[in-house]
């Protein structure tokens, strides 16, 4: 597997995601000081033959822990902050202030995502003040405020499938599927025994999420039978997984990252479901993505915390 490294002195990567628009084009949220303190920085990058050069680099007063780009405007990302703060942000722009800025989250927002299904423009926003809240992409409002998670939310996700549905994950170690219409949790699954940091819909099955926890273990769930996983726990990490990403070629693929400094993919409907670990980073490994444009699951994006 090539690989190609962008550093950030004094920036510790926690999330990046490729543009659903430009193959080459990735965003990072990084925070100073393992963002227990001071600031954040939004980084596009790009891509090229030679290594990954940054196109713009977006300041913010705290730390920033997620991002996500917007479904239907390829300069157009959100991101979520260590102030409880929403912004968007125009990577188009020659302005330094984000488009616009939510503060509603009494703590910090630690998952954003923007909905996936057609003639739906949402964004979930999941916070350490417990909440989830649903958003327009104007933030003036959100439309909705999720409770029911008795620990912190880790992770948001929208079902790539169901309009007005999304999963979150949290410390209290549930996985909670909601519907947004009646503004109601419609399952809650005691995934884990410990904090649940991340989980990911299939892009395949609308039924099929994953989770990955504190405990070490991912767990395939089928959301029709949530008494058990569908498969033996995916185990290996030596470390809690701080994010776990299903593949959008394969319905069986998976990745996971982890506080071990390492990426593992696995299929896990294989008798031997580990299919390859990479090692490639020197700290904790906070966020993992596969292109949309490369049907190859090595082409993936990484992460990083660089010292």
């Amino acid at each position: 597997m090539g690989v190609k490294v962008f550093r950030s002195p004094a920036r510790h990567g926690y999330a990046v995601e490729g543009s659903p628009f430009i193959p080459t084009r990735l965003a990072c949220a990084a925070s100073q000081y393992y963002g227990i303190a001071g600031s954040g920085t939004l980084l596009i990058l790009e891509e090229t033959e030679l290594g990954i050069a940054l196109v713009k680099s977006c300041e913010w007063s705290d730390g920033l822990f997620d991002v996500a780009w917007s479904e239907t405007n390829e300069n157009v990302l959100a991101a979520g902050g260590g102030d409880g703060s929403l912004q968007l942000w125009d990577s188009s722009s020659n302005h330094s202030a984000p488009l616009r800025v939510a503060r509603e989250h009494t703590q910090e927002v630690y998952s954003v995502h923007w909905s996936q299904t057609r003639g739906e423009n949402l964004l979930v926003s999941g916070s350490w003040d417990q909440t989830a809240k649903v958003w327009d992409p104007t933030l003036s409002k959100s439309l909705t405020t999720l409770k029911g998670h008795e620990g912190v939310i880790y992770s948001t996700v929208w079902s790539p499938h169901i309009p007005g549905c999304f999963a979150s994950a949290s410390g209290d170690g549930t996985l909670r599927v909601w519907d947004i219409k009646s503004a109601a949790c419609r399952l809650a699954i005691p995934a884990h025994k410990s904090e649940i940091l991340s989980c990911d819909w299939c892009k395949y099955d609308e039924h099929m999420v994953v989770t990955g926890a504190v405990d070490c273990s991912v767990c395939v769930w089928d959301l029709r039978n949530p008494r058990q996983p569908v498969c033996q726990p995916l185990v290996g990490h030596s470390y809690a997984i701080r994010r776990v990403k299903f593949s959008p070629f394969s319905r069986t693929v998976l990745a996971s990252c982890s506080y071990d400094f390492s990426v593992r993919f696995w299929d896990y409907s294989s008798s031997q479901p580990l299919l390859e670990t990479v090692e490639h980073h020197s700290e904790f490994v906070c966020g993992v993505d596969f292109s949309l444009h490369t049907p190859n699951q090595s082409s993936v994006l990484e992460g990083f915390r660089v010292p």
